[in-house]
Parts: structure tokens; C-alpha cells; sequence
């Protein structure tokens, strides 16, 4: 489950921003430019997101499961740091899905 985890927001980003640029908005967006400044904020949410699974979720993830030696103590903080990451990306997950959808709609922000 936490390899497709990994790669579902790594190719969920990647294509997020491809998109972006292949229909020119891509700086606009990410520079919050009043025109797309409602999906540039849900831009930003989704590569914190990101972050967050690649650099903070995973590398305790495999503290936790023993994939990489670890003491106790590491791994009490490294569930903490993983706790608290996945509950960040859990309360950014619908700011980030209603402002990629507004900016859609035309909601002015």
C-alpha cells in the first residue's frame, strides 16, 4: 500500500504540472497571480503533500515496519513525525480538492 501511496502522489504531481505548463499557466499558477491564484494555492497544498509522503512519511515508515534498523526511541519519534504528517496531508487533502475545483468554476478568490 505505501509503494502505490508513494507513486500515486509522486504521478498525481508530476502530471498535475504538466498539465499546467502544457496550457500555459503553469508560473502563473505557482507565483499565485491573481488570475490563478486559487489553483496556484491548491498547487502548493498538493507538492506539500508530496513532500510530506517522500520526505517525512516514508523514511519513518520504514523506521517503523523495520525496513531500515532503528532503535526504540527512533521509532517512537519516527511514528510521532509519521502520525503527524499523515494527519497534515489528511486536513490539506479537501483545501487542496476545493481549490483545484473552484478555480474551475470560476469562484473568485
Amino acid at each position: 500500500a505505501l509503494f502505490f501511496f508513494r507513486w500515486g502522489a509522486a504521478f498525481t504531481v508530476l502530471t498535475g504540472l504538466i498539465v499546467a505548463h502544457l496550457t500555459g499557466y503553469l508560473h502563473q499558477a505557482l507565483m499565485l497571480q491573481a488570475d490563478y491564484r486559487l489553483i496556484g494555492i491548491g498547487m502548493w497544498l498538493a507538492l506539500i503533500m508530496a513532500f510530506n509522503v517522500w520526505v517525512l512519511i516514508w523514511p519513518n515508515q520504514k523506521k517503523i515496519l523495520g525496513i531500515v534498523p532503528a532503535t526504540d526511541e527512533q521509532k517512537a519519534a519516527a511514528r510521532k513525525t509519521a502520525l503527524l504528517a499523515s494527519r497534515t496531508n489528511l486536513v490539506l487533502s479537501v483545501p487542496m480538492l476545493m481549490c483545484m475545483g473552484g478555480q474551475g468554476h470560476g469562484l473568485p478568490f
